[in-house]
């Protein structure tokens, strides 16, 4: 764990212990502010936007309304803030789901699914939301940096690979690999990467 994500856990903790104890809505703004989106990426990647537009937007209104009515039951020598957030989070979706297979029959079994016991979805949704990021930034590097990247790391193949495949000196494919991830990281910030 970096530094960083040290801090924000311990930063979060003390804003969900200040929700507990005196319902204080600044610290429940920030907790809203850095989880909600993350918790809408959450629904709409695991599908909750195909059963309807509106249904990210309501996950995350019903965790928030959970956490403001439980914040109280938070113990940050049991989970780390983000983990109880979203052990809420998934247990929202499967009460929406649930909810939804009343007047549908079309809910697959496959969208109801348990958690392995650690399994970090904050982890998961940061991840996904840094991998667009970059996706977008590619756009922005000049052609010749674009495609060796594209394929030194979408593709998986090795520098040596993609010098023979570009007829190029296996020297050229480093150099521009190596400007494609200083330009990436002035972009997206070394954190990121």
């Amino acid at each position: 764990m970096t530094e960083q994500q040290l801090q924000d856990r311990e930063h979060f903790a003390n804003m969900l212990e200040k929700v507990a104890a005196s319902q204080d809505t600044q610290a429940f703004q920030a907790i809203y502010n850095h989880f909600g989106p993350l918790i809408k990426a959450f629904g709409v990647s695991s599908g909750l936007h195909y059963q309807g537009d509106h249904l990210p937007e309501e996950l995350v209104q019903e965790v928030m309304m959970t956490v403001w009515r439980k914040a109280g039951q938070f113990d940050r020598r049991k989970a780390a803030p983000s983990t109880w957030i979203f052990t809420i989070a998934r247990n929202q979706r499967i009460d929406l789901l649930r909810k939804l297979s009343k007047y549908q029959n079309d809910v697959d079994a496959d969208d109801v699914w348990d958690l392995e016991g650690d399994t970090d979805l904050f982890g998961e949704v940061r991840e996904s939301r840094i991998q667009t990021h970059v996706k977008n930034e590619l756009n922005h590097l000049p052609i010749e940096q674009k495609q060796i990247v594209a394929k030194v790391f979408l593709e998986d193949k090795s520098h040596q690979e993609v010098a023979s495949e570009l007829n190029l000196p296996l020297g050229t494919v480093k150099s521009r690999v190596r400007l494609a991830m200083q330009k990436l990281k002035t972009h997206l910030g070394a954190n990121e990467l």
